[in-house]
Parts: C-alpha cells; structure tokens; sequence
C-alpha cells in the first residue's frame, strides 16, 4: 500500500502534536484498570524469558493501584522531529489526482 501525500500529512502532524504533548507533560497516571493490564503483560512477556532476581522480585509483587509513567525528555522531541520531516516531505510529494 502506498501512502499519499494527505495520509503522510495527518501522521506528521500528529507525531508532531504527540511530541508536543509528551514535552509539556511531565508524567502520565493510569488507572487501576489500565495499571493491572499492564502488570498482565508484563507477566505474560516474562513467563516466555528469564528473568533477573530483581525483574522477578518486582512482578510477583503485588500490582500498584496506580502506575505512574514517566517518558524520558528525548522522546518528545524526538516525535516532533520525526514529525516535521514527514510533514516536509508531504508538501514536496505530487498532489493526489495530479
């Protein structure tokens, strides 16, 4: 499938309001709901590998209510960046129906 210009668009764009929503936000809670799937997964990745003494230690404990994530710094700006480019290619790419 091949993209067109618009679709390369939106996702620039989108990658670049991503970027600037990971740079202004300094950490995300989830909720309970959200935490326990992420422990499942967690568990179910774990169950096919080896874990390390501390990897083990941390999933058989019992899930937080809630988990904080905290992205590191680079990765909103790396979004942004990410984002600009492909936002820059689209105005360079051949319009759609020309």
């Amino acid at each position: 499938m091949e993209l067109n210009r618009n679709q390369v668009f939106l996702t620039g764009l989108l990658l670049v309001f991503l970027g600037i929503q990971f740079r202004w936000v300094e950490s995300f809670v989830l909720n309970e709901k959200t935490t326990q799937f992420v422990a499942e997964q967690m568990h179910q990745v774990e169950k096919g590998s080896s874990p390390g003494p501390l990897r083990s230690a941390l999933i058989s404990a019992a899930p937080p209510s809630r988990r904080t994530i905290t992205p590191p710094r680079w990765l909103g700006l790396s979004f942004i960046s990410i984002g600009a480019v492909l936002v820059l290619h689209s105005l360079a790419m051949r319009r759609p129906g020309s």
